[in-house]
């Protein structure tokens, strides 16, 4: 039996969408908005494996322009997928991916301070059994337990903090704290802020002290579950192992998912991605997600940054795809944009690249996000999901 492996490069846009207009950073719409053609343009890109496929062709298709160093003849199935989901945040591109199209608007936090409601702050007053919370604002994950972390160790109170996306974060000190303590929180608060349409409660745990504090590996996101069944679930039910590699686990709540495999950083997710290649069971479905681009690059709007990790991942690439056997999918594609050229701090709507190795080479045009997943299952000879038409 054949195997399928889908990997998504969190943020890896190409620019195009048609409803950019309808989405804001900085108080201007997203309209050019184009993070792979923009990279390439200021620093132009080498990536021989991926452009192979068929990236520069799929940036060209998407925006109509031009992506310099990208200009290969694609040997692999490529395209451009377009988000029907009316978000540009993470579990609203992979849910639809696979097969589950969000159909409601996200609920954000505004950026003031506090930021949060009383009865949120309440509730985690209550949970954590403290008399008040520090942050209660927008803030960058690593810059607010530097602010905060020295009154966090004083005191105990947690450090509640978000973001542009629909999410609220709990950083706390993982000896002083306790880890199993945040985890506790966050997964006992998650509840309330799901009822609100808040995507993600994460548990952000840190160690360290005053100038020198550093998160851990031990982040968990405690995401609200999918309205409807996704590939991954579809596969579990008919049996097949599912391995779900970085932030997959805790975007769809663990559900139908057999193996899960975490790592520091993803150096640690590709040398998994790779081992998979060589050791997945025949007929199983792997689902990864490589998230620096975004966190990393993108918000922090780190062109060479961004640059040099991509460039890095086409190497990853290559060594994944010479594991794969005959009769093996692959499909590398990306949950939305995030320009690192571009204004404000926020992802930006875009289009994302669809290329394929292990289903020839041919362009298969426009295509919707959950075209994806249901071309995974095809492959796969699964049922296909409540959305989406294969392109195989």
């Amino acid at each position: 039996m054949s195997r399928a492996f889908l990997i998504v490069m969190d943020s890896v846009g190409i620019g195009g969408a048609p409803d950019a207009c309808r989405f804001f950073n900085a108080g201007l719409p997203d309209t050019g908005a184009n993070t792979v053609g923009h990279i390439a343009q200021v620093h132009g890109l080498h990536m021989p494996v991926l452009d192979g496929l068929g990236l520069g062709a799929a940036v060209q298709l998407a925006s109509g322009a031009d992506a310099p160093g990208l200009d290969a003849t694609p040997q692999g199935l490529w395209g451009a997928a377009t988000e029907t989901s009316p978000g540009k945040d993470t579990p609203s591109g992979h849910w639809e991916i696979a097969g589950v199209p969000v159909h409601w608007d996200w609920t954000y936090f505004p950026n003031r301070q506090p930021a949060f409601p009383p009865e949120v702050t309440e509730r985690i007053c209550q949970l954590a059994g403290t008399d008040g919370i520090l942050g209660d604002c927008h803030a960058s994950g690593t810059q607010v337990i530097d602010d905060f972390g020295a009154k966090h160790l004083r005191t105990g109170w947690p450090i509640c903090y978000t973001s542009v996306d629909s999410v609220l974060q709990i950083a706390a000190h993982e000896e002083v704290f306790g880890l199993q303590r945040l985890i506790d929180l966050c997964r006992d608060l998650a509840p309330m802020l799901h009822r609100m349409r808040v995507g993600r409660v994460i548990a952000r745990p840190f160690v360290g002290q005053p100038g020198e504090f550093r998160r851990t590996a031990h982040r968990r996101d405690f995401a609200m579950a999918a309205p409807g069944d996704t590939i991954l679930e579809i596969a579990h039910k008919a049996g097949r192992a599912t391995h779900a590699i970085g932030k997959i686990g805790d975007i769809f709540s663990h559900r139908g998912i057999t193996h899960l495999h975490k790592g520091n950083g993803d150096a640690a997710l590709a040398e998994h991605l790779v081992r998979l290649g060589q050791e997945a069971e025949p007929g199983s479905l792997t689902f990864a997600n490589f998230v620096e681009f975004d966190t990393n690059f993108g918000h922090r709007r780190d062109v060479e940054g961004y640059a040099r990790q991509l460039e890095w991942f086409d190497t990853v690439a290559g060594r994944f795809l010479a594991t794969l056997r005959p009769g093996d999918l692959a499909i590398f594609t990306a949950d939305h944009g995030n320009d690192p050229t571009w204004r404000g701090t926020d992802h930006t709507r875009e289009r994302v690249p669809v290329l394929a190795h292990g289903a020839g080479a041919r362009n298969v045009g426009l295509v919707g996000f959950s075209d994806i997943g249901a071309s995974v299952l095809a492959h796969l000879g699964l049922p296909a999901p409540q959305h989406g038409a294969s392109f195989l």
